[in-house]
């Protein structure tokens, strides 16, 4: 793989603004898990009746299928953005962008890795993140595991 120059090299983006980008993302994300469900719970009440739905919903072991399909969704949600521009909408409003090394896009391979590490990465206290801090390379678990990077966009506002 090509490195780039170490002058020209973007900086790490620092976790505050990770952070701030997957709150901004958080807001997308329930917004849209609220519409899928809403229209797959929809479906289900012209397939199979209202009492049907509500008892499979209302049920102890709730519904696989619905929590399958938003697991999905969400996995879709982040694999557009990445695989297109590197940047989801909280990332774009934080000036951060996910990269290979040689600053060309992640695959589609890279973004299911990245996804899947990323949710023990967070639920473990966000320690796949704060990993980060102590990491030679300032790298979470899952920029190492998908071998992709958050990097800080210049400010093109200020240097005007």
């Amino acid at each position: 793989m090509h490195q780039p120059d170490p002058q020209t090299r973007l900086a790490n983006a620092p976790l505050w603004r990770r952070f701030a980008a997957m709150f901004y993302d958080s807001l997308l994300i329930v917004a849209l898990s609220m519409l899928v469900t809403a229209i797959y719970i929809g479906i289900r009440v012209l397939l199979g009746g209202s009492e049907a739905t509500e008892q499979q919903l209302n049920s102890s072991h709730g519904d696989a299928f619905l929590t399958s399909l938003l697991f999905m969704v969400v996995f879709g949600f982040f694999a557009i953005f990445w695989t297109r521009s590197g940047q989801t909408l909280g990332m774009q409003a934080w000036s951060i962008r996910i990269q290979n090394e040689d600053g060309s896009m992640i695959s589609l391979w890279q973004c299911l890795l990245r996804y899947l590490v990323a949710i023990p990465s967070l639920l473990l206290l966000g320690a796949g993140f704060f990993w980060a801090k102590f990491d030679k390379e300032g790298l979470t678990w899952h920029d190492r595991y998908s071998l992709s990077r958050v990097v800080l966009l210049p400010n093109t506002k200020r240097k005007k």
